[in-house]
C-alpha cells in the first residue's frame, strides 16, 4: 500500500462527484434522473476548458443522499457544495459558478 496524498493534493484544486446509484424502489434515484448523464456533461465542460482530472478530478458515486426525480445531485470537494436536481443543461452554468466561465478560478 503507497500513501499517495501529497500527490493528490498538489494536482487536484476539487474533485467533483456525480450521484449515478440505481435502486429498485418506489424511491427516486439518480440513474433514472439522468446521473450518467449529469457525469458526461461535467467531464465535457472540463475538457473544453483543458481542466479534466487535472486540477479537476471527476467521479461517479453512490447515494449522496439528494435523491430527487428532477435531477441527479453533484457535490464539488473540498468545497464542500451540494447540489440537487441537477441536469446535464444545468452543468455548464453551475460549473461556470464555481470555477469561473473558462475555469480560471483553479
Amino acid at each position: 500500500m503507497k500513501r499517495r496524498t501529497s500527490e493528490q493534493r498538489t494536482r487536484l484544486d476539487a474533485h467533483v462527484f456525480v450521484c449515478t446509484n440505481a435502486r429498485d424502489s418506489d424511491y427516486a434515484c439518480c440513474a433514472d434522473a439522468g446521473g450518467a448523464a449529469v457525469a458526461d456533461a461535467v467531464r465535457d465542460w472540463l475538457r473544453e476548458r483543458n481542466a479534466f482530472w487535472s486540477p479537476v478530478g471527476v467521479s461517479t458515486t453512490t447515494c449522496l443522499g439528494l435523491c430527487s426525480e428532477d435531477g441527479s445531485a453533484l457535490t464539488i470537494q473540498p468545497r464542500n457544495e451540494w447540489f440537487s436536481d441537477v441536469r446535464p443543461d444545468d452543468v455548464p452554468e453551475l460549473l461556470a459558478n464555481e470555477f469561473g466561465p473558462d475555469a480560471e478560478r483553479l
